[in-house]
């Protein structure tokens, strides 16, 4: 929850190949105050079977710059593994974007939901509620 001094920020991926929530993506957060400032790791988490991160750690008094590390090909590695158990392999990678980096400002007392819609060759990303 934010307050009058700090934004919040919440996620949610959506695998646009298969139409159902990514499960299991881990996802870095990391906060900057001014464009020029120094990046600050606050945590990791991973999506969950909703395809959501609901324990992501709240942002720093101050916070002006956020960024969102989704490792996308720990995701398709293993989804391409479990789907060609005993098939012969299709394709020699996962993923075209083995990780996915949002980078978005922020204002106190707002809060950002960003999700991502992805598939092994593109995603996007949009600012939702």
């Amino acid at each position: 929850m934010s307050t009058a001094t700090t934004a919040s920020v919440s996620t949610h991926i959506l695998d646009t190949s298969v139409g159902r929530p990514a499960e299991g993506v881990p996802v870095a957060l990391a906060a900057r105050s001014g464009a020029e400032g120094e990046w600050t790791a606050l945590g990791d988490s991973a999506t969950d079977a909703d395809g959501r991160c609901k324990d992501l750690p709240a942002l720093p008094e101050g916070t002006t710059h956020v960024r969102l590390d989704f490792d996308t090909e720990a995701y398709f590695s293993k989804k391409q593994a479990e789907a060609q158990q005993d098939a012969p392999r299709v394709r020699d990678s996962g993923a075209f974007f083995p990780e996915v980096a949002i980078t978005f400002a922020v204002a106190p007392g707002e809060h950002y939901h960003v999700p991502l819609l992805l598939n092994p060759f593109g995603y996007s990303v949009y600012r939702g509620s």
